[in-house]
Order: structure tokens, then C-alpha cells, then sequence
């Protein structure tokens, strides 16, 4: 199966250009945030998501070439994306991510605080410049959503009366919003149909909600190595996801354990037994194979191209992560 940078590889240039691009961005503005920001920016994530915003944009252009705006688009996408990162780091309170050390662990909480504020502060900014109305709404409506769905997760900790409705809520907020919104906003700028433009944001929902599922089972399925975390830190934190909220149908005994937060020695091990060894796992694989299939649906449409191919290749490159 192809790695994300072989996905990636018809954009591999604009991506280069898009990191050198954001050190500039970001500019001379206090030495601790600029370091701060610099930080996140090399410590190699995948980019997958301005990548996305890149492919489509591409794959929408009749010559294949990028306007400056779809350039900037991405780049917004990064900043929106890494500031987010920041403060999710500190409010779950991680020390490292990618295998770099988080922004509190390197300076101290405050820096970090305002170095996720910095970077959303500068984001809006280039966003407005874009001067497009129609992208401006999308893409403020993701910062609204990641603010949401952090909130969302804080309330609802070992909340075992939690719907299915939430979770999914809470996981488009999270994660999807920006990838739906931004492929649309791509779209917006060139120019598309309505319902073409739909399209484009029911494969970035479609996607994001895939990529979460997966990653959601990966935390009972993977190992330290794998993840980059301690295996089972959603659940020991009081996060239920798509595989704790199904074995919570099959199996009432998890309910007590989760209730009181796993105060007494063995709980843990306990619950995530109580879900391994439940039908959890496979049916939270099917619905992440159910959301993968609906977003590679929505793009059938594009004109053939190398862009176009690495798209429709995103879904069973999410699901591939499962084996």
C-alpha cells in the first residue's frame, strides 16, 4: 500500500514551497512565538491536509497549474490545523508529538496558549486577504468547529449515557470540519457548480470521519510504536469513542468500570478486554470502510488526472492503516 508521501507526490513540490512559504508567513514577530511556530512546522508532520487542498485544487485547474489563492488556501489549512495541534497538546497535556517535543514541554504552557492563538490570529488574517466572502465563512467556521469539539470531548469524559450522535459530532468537529471545508473552499475559488462544491465537502467529511474511526480503533489496536502514544490513552482519559461506545451495547460491565474512572486497580485492563474481546473492533472497522467508500463516491467526477488518482487513493490509504 502507498505511503503518504507517495500519495502526496504529485503535489511533493507545492508542498516544499508551502513550508518554506509558512516560516515567512508567520514573520518576525515575537522571537519565543516564532520559535515556537518554526518548531511545529519542521517537526515533519505529514501534511495530508494542505496535500488534499493542493491535489484538488490541481485536479480542478484546466492546465493543471495553482493560482496564488489556492497557494495560500493550503497554507491557512497548515495553520489552522498546527495551532489546533497546540492547544490539543496542551489541554490533553502530551509531551511529545511526532516524536518532537510539544510546544508546553519546550517552553511552558502560556507560551504555548498564545502560540496556538498566534497562529489561528494569523490565519484569519490571510484568510481575509484572500478576499473571498464564500472562503472566509467556511474556513472560520472550522475554527469555530475545533474550539467546539475540544469542548465537546472535555464534557462529555466518562459520559457512558453518551449518544452515537455525539460522538460523530464531536469526531466532524475535530477532524473533519477543516478537511471538508477546505476542499470545498478549494472548489470556491475555482469557480464551481453548487453541487460540484458539495461533492468536495462530503469527501472531506467523509474522509475526516474515516481517518478519526481509524485512528479511534488504533488506540485499542496498536501499539506504542504505532501511535506515538501510549496505546488505550483515549479511553484511560475518559474518551469514549466508536469502539468503547459499541462495546458498551454489547457489554453493560464496561459501564461501571468507565463510571468510576477506572479509580480501582485492573479497571483498565479490564475494560479494554471487555472490549477486545467484543464485536466493537469489526464494527467500528465497518463504519470507517463505510465512510471511506461514500468520500472516494464523491469524487468520481474529476477529470482524469495524476491529481485525481492520488484523491480517489486517500480513502483505502486511511483504512489501510487498520492491518
Amino acid at each position: 500500500m502507498a505511503t503518504v508521501a507517495e500519495l502526496l507526490q504529485p503535489v511533493e513540490a507545492d508542498l516544499e514551497a508551502l513550508l518554506s512559504d509558512l516560516r515567512s508567513l508567520i514573520g518576525a514577530g515575537h522571537p519565543i512565538l516564532q520559535a515556537a511556530a518554526e518548531h511545529l512546522f519542521s517537526a515533519g508532520g505529514k501534511r495530508l491536509r494542505p496535500g488534499i487542498v493542493l491535489l484538488i485544487s490541481r485536479a480542478l485547474a484546466p492546465d493543471g497549474e495553482l493560482s496564488a489563492r489556492h497557494r495560500r488556501l493550503a497554507e491557512i489549512t497548515e495553520m489552522i490545523h498546527t495551532a489546533s495541534l497546540v492547544h490539543d497538546d496542551v489541554v490533553d497535556g502530551a509531551s511529545t508529538r511526532r516524536g518532537v517535543d510539544t510546544v508546553h514541554s519546550r517552553f511552558n504552557h502560556r507560551v504555548a496558549v498564545l502560540a496556538g492563538d498566534f497562529l489561528f490570529a494569523q490565519a484569519s488574517w490571510h484568510l481575509a486577504n484572500l478576499d473571498d466572502l464564500e472562503v472566509v465563512k467556511l474556513l472560520s467556521r472550522v475554527i469555530m468547529d475545533l474550539a467546539d469539539g475540544e469542548v465537546r470531548q472535555g464534557l462529555f469524559r466518562y459520559d457512558t449515557g453518551q449518544s452515537f450522535e455525539t460522538y460523530l459530532e464531536k469526531s466532524y468537529c475535530k477532524t473533519a470540519s477543516l478537511i471538508a471545508n477546505s476542499a470545498r473552499a478549494a472548489g470556491v475559488l475555482s469557480g464551481l457548480a453548487e453541487s460540484q462544491l458539495d461533492a468536495l465537502y462530503r469527501f472531506g467529511r467523509q474522509l475526516g470521519l474515516a481517518f478519526q474511526v481509524v485512528d479511534d480503533i488504533l488506540d485499542f489496536t496498536g501499539s506504542d510504536q504505532q501511535l506515538g502514544k501510549p496505546a488505550a490513552s483515549d479511553l484511560a482519559s475518559g474518551y469514549l469513542t466508536a469502539p468503547a461506545l459499541y462495546a458498551l451495547q454489547e457489554r453493560p460491565a464496561l459501564a461501571g468500570l468507565i463510571e468510576r474512572e477506572f479509580s480501582q486497580e485492573g479497571d483498565l485492563e479490564q475494560a479494554l478486554e471487555l472490549v477486545r474481546g467484543s464485536e466493537a473492533i469489526p464494527r467500528s472497522r465497518v463504519l470507517a470502510e463505510g465512510f471511506a467508500n461514500e468520500a472516494r463516491e464523491a469524487l468520481t467526477w474529476l477529470p482524469a488526472s495524476e491529481c485525481r488518482s492520488a484523491l480517489l487513493a486517500l480513502p483505502e490509504f486511511v483504512l489501510s492503516r487498520l492491518y
